[in-house]
């Protein structure tokens, strides 16, 4: 079991209090000016990565202080508990193993003494063979057809990670391929995707662990109707394929059990694009890409485990985080990728990071009384700058940015990339050092303008600056630095949950609204409204029951 302990109770958080009272006195720019070594004191570079975070109200002793906190929680005892295949999702009883996915040590990983390995080598095995299949074309469809869609059917998890790795990795995509995917509910989502394949040549993959996820089941049955105007029922084993380990309904479905890829209750769905629910990005980029996938994310989780606090990038990210949010009063952070290929990172980190963090219950069972999981959100830039920059440099609110780039691009038009790098190096510069209003006037009395003029705009060209951010640069965006990614913001994740003291691996939040959906949705079936229904929901009911066509 992991430890309970209150983090505001620990000598180093009451510490990290007394010193943030004393640095929110000093500006990022004074910061900077008073060590001309900063940026090599408060970066990390390895094998391609360059992890910047000098831009931060951080100083040593910021570090030395969050290195003691992080000891007096024993986050390096909670670390290899999750490794090892403790059972630290208490609340569901389970273990969290999504790194065994990717483990490439050769070393068992045990749950209940049970080495899981064998079974995660066969599943993906299993993978590489069907997705290979399908690339050479041997694969047929009803018609004799070589696949060249796959519609991947989920929601969550199961959606939003391999969507956003997928989109991250189209470079690498087999060009004879097209991926969709279909998670809404709303059947606009499915009806559009349909009307842009073939039901000779499209494979769909139904992602749903039981086989009952009310929307990934309808979004399926629809499909499975869809197909059957063209077909007849025994070729739904040629166009139908699951990620399950509900063997009876799979079946019933008319999908061949030859075809169903099984995981396991260890593995969350938000952290489950490392094996089975990959499959699709498997398909796309090759059996050998999604190696890469994974061993760039083993590197990762050997780095966390192994190096210390100073090169440790995910425990610093944690950290840079917590401070932040604890501390500066930061209800949210931005996540912005230059880089059009991760135009999903944002959404995904969302559910990674949110429904993981957003808990308000210790692991002692007790409410909270300091903040947890922030407000994660994000768009590509140069997008993001001609939308909400805006309020990120002059709003009242202080928001902590990410920044994700890499210096090659993985397209041909290089010099776009070299603008699109300069506003990315730019950015993070005009967020510390803003514009004073003794630069504003210089500027304005340059060009001539009136005392009045400059008097009535002066003070809205002032930009304050001691905006915060981190830079992460890679050497370009391959799917080792793609899984590399992805796993420290999991650490991160983690460590944050494990000085908050909550569980980051269950979303009971994510229940309440699917079980009253269940109720509702007969009430609006049968036209029977139940009188114990709120006044406002009854109405909307009645309403939509009046209107519908």
């Amino acid at each position: 079991m992991l430890q309970q302990i209150k983090p505001t109770k620990t000598k180093s958080w009451q510490a990290l209090q007394d010193h943030f009272e004393e640095l929110k006195k000093e500006s990022l720019l004074s910061i900077f000016n008073a060590d001309e070594e900063r940026f090599d004191s408060f970066s990390v570079k390895q094998n391609g990565l360059l992890f910047d975070y000098s831009k931060n109200h951080f100083t040593a002793q910021t570090q030395n202080l969050f290195k003691a906190l992080f000891q007096e929680i024993n986050v390096k005892d909670a670390i290899e508990m999750q490794f090892s295949g403790v059972c630290i999702n208490a609340t569901e009883n389970r273990s969290v193993l999504h790194t065994a996915l990717r483990n490439r040590s050769g070393e068992a990983v045990l749950i209940d003494n049970k080495n899981v390995m064998p079974e995660i080598i066969s599943v993906l095995e299993h993978m590489k063979l069907f997705s290979e299949k399908i690339r050479s074309g041997a694969w047929k469809g009803y018609t004799g057809k070589s696949i060249k869609n796959i519609v991947n059917i989920g929601i969550g998890g199961s959606d939003l990670g391999p969507k956003m790795v997928a989109e991250a990795l189209k470079p690498y995509q087999d060009e004879n391929l097209t991926l969709h995917f279909v998670s809404n509910v709303d059947g606009a989502d499915m009806h559009e995707t349909l009307k842009k394949v073939n039901a000779e040549d499209t494979l769909f993959i139904v992602a749903s662990k039981t086989f009952s996820t009310q929307e990934t089941m309808a979004n399926a049955n629809s499909a499975r109707d869809w197909f059957l105007q063209f077909a007849t029922e025994t070729a739904i084993a040629k166009h139908f394929i699951a990620v399950s380990t509900n063997t009876k309904r799979v079946k019933a479905f008319g999908i061949d059990p030859k075809n169903i890829f099984g995981f396991w209750d260890w593995i969350g769905g938000r952290y489950s694009v490392w094996g089975a629910i990959g499959l699709p990005v498997m398909i796309a980029i090759g059996a050998d890409n999604f190696e890469s996938f994974l061993a760039g994310a083993y590197a990762a989780d050997k780095d966390f485990r192994e190096q210390p606090f100073e090169h440790n990038i995910p425990m610093i990210m944690a950290a840079v985080g917590i401070w932040y949010r604890n501390f500066w009063g930061a209800n949210n952070y931005a996540v912005l990728p230059y880089d059009q290929y991760l135009n999903r990172f944002a959404a995904y980190l969302q559910q990674a990071d949110m429904e993981s963090n957003g808990n308000s219950i210790s692991r002692d069972g007790e409410k909270v009384n300091w903040k947890t999981g922030p407000i994660v959100w994000g768009e590509p830039g140069t997008n993001g700058q001609h939308a909400f920059y805006q309020l990120i440099h002059q709003g009242t609110e202080l928001i902590p940015c990410d920044f994700i780039a890499s210096a090659n691009a993985n397209h041909p038009l290089k010099n776009h990339h070299q603008k699109l790098l300069a506003n990315f190096f730019a950015q993070t510069k005009a967020l510390m050092i803003g514009k004073t209003a003794e630069e504003v006037l210089a500027e304005l009395e340059a060009k001539g303008e009136s005392k009045e003029e400059i008097s009535k705009i002066l003070p809205y060209k002032v930009f304050e600056g001691n905006r915060p951010s981190t830079t992460f640069l890679f050497d370009k965006l391959t799917p080792f630095n793609l899984g590399r990614l992805i796993a420290m913001y999991e650490h991160k994740i983690f460590v944050q949950g494990i000085v908050w003291n909550i569980f980051s691996f269950d979303q009971w939040g994510v229940e309440l609204g699917k079980e009253l959906a269940k109720s509702v949705l007969n009430q609006m079936e049968t036209g029977q409204i139940s009188q114990e229904l709120d006044n406002s929901t009854k109405g909307l009911i009645a309403t939509y029951l009046n209107w519908r066509e």
